[in-house]
């Protein structure tokens, strides 16, 4: 009796996991200009909702072949250019692997890195730097 207790919460647990990852919220932009992910402070990591936009972002290029995009990576102004423009090159690659890796050519997504030097919104303190630490995706 046990064991067929376990079976059917096991089940239960399964179909609710697999609702559970059906219920993004996915959607493809009706243009990719100035499509942004954002990061946390230091880090080029994807969060779950970035995932999200740049899966929406992979529908839309698998939907349009003609088009190629560059991603490009933004740092808040805390640390060296240097340190900044690694740091934005790696958040826009790591843009570009999700994209790739969900079925985009890699020929069609170009990266660059801008560091600290284009700055989405002026400003010293969290409200500014929130914002400035982004891939942002364009249309080549």
């Amino acid at each position: 009796m046990k064991i067929k207790n376990f079976a059917m919460l096991a089940g239960a647990a399964a179909i609710l996991a697999a609702c559970h990852h059906h219920s993004t919220s996915i959607s493809e932009p009706t243009d990719l200009n100035d499509q942004r992910v954002f990061f946390a402070f230091n880090s080029s990591e994807i969060s779950d909702a970035a995932r999200e936009n740049l899966l929406g972002q992979s529908m839309y290029l698998k939907s349009h072949e003609d088009v190629k995009v560059q991603i490009a990576g933004n740092c808040d102004e805390r640390g060296s250019t240097e340190y900044n423009l690694a740091l934005g090159a790696r958040r826009a690659n790591a843009a570009k692997a999700v994209l790739v890796k969900d079925g985009v050519d890699a020929k069609r997504v170009s990266t660059i890195s801008y560091g600290k030097e284009r700055p989405l919104v002026q400003g010293s303190g969290e409200n500014a730097w929130k914002w400035n630490r982004n891939a942002t995706t364009t249309v080549k």
